[in-house]
């Protein structure tokens, strides 16, 4: 997959981070420190890692991600990254 969507509520811009969703590759949610959780009230679950967002970021750069695009939705920041070279 080459894209991967991280967001995080500006309030709590130190952690804890959303990495992705239940189809989110599990070796790379691995290697962020992310675990599958599920919200109270919510029918889809989504990775969460601990880290602040910066961290996040820097990890998949390491993997060879770029960051594509980034906004503020609401109360939600959110980056979009991808990764050259894999199909989609």
């Amino acid at each position: 997959m080459p894209y991967v969507l991280i967001s995080t509520q500006i309030r709590l811009e130190c952690g804890p981070t959303i990495c992705g969703d239940e189809k989110s590759d599990p070796e790379l949610m691995e290697y962020l420190g992310a675990k599958l959780t599920q919200q109270v009230g919510n029918n889809f679950k989504e990775y969460r890692a601990p880290d602040m967002p910066r961290v996040i970021l820097n990890k998949l750069e390491a993997w060879g991600y770029k960051l594509l695009g980034t906004t503020g939705i609401g109360q939600t920041m959110v980056w979009t990254m991808y990764k050259p070279g894999i199909p989609a």
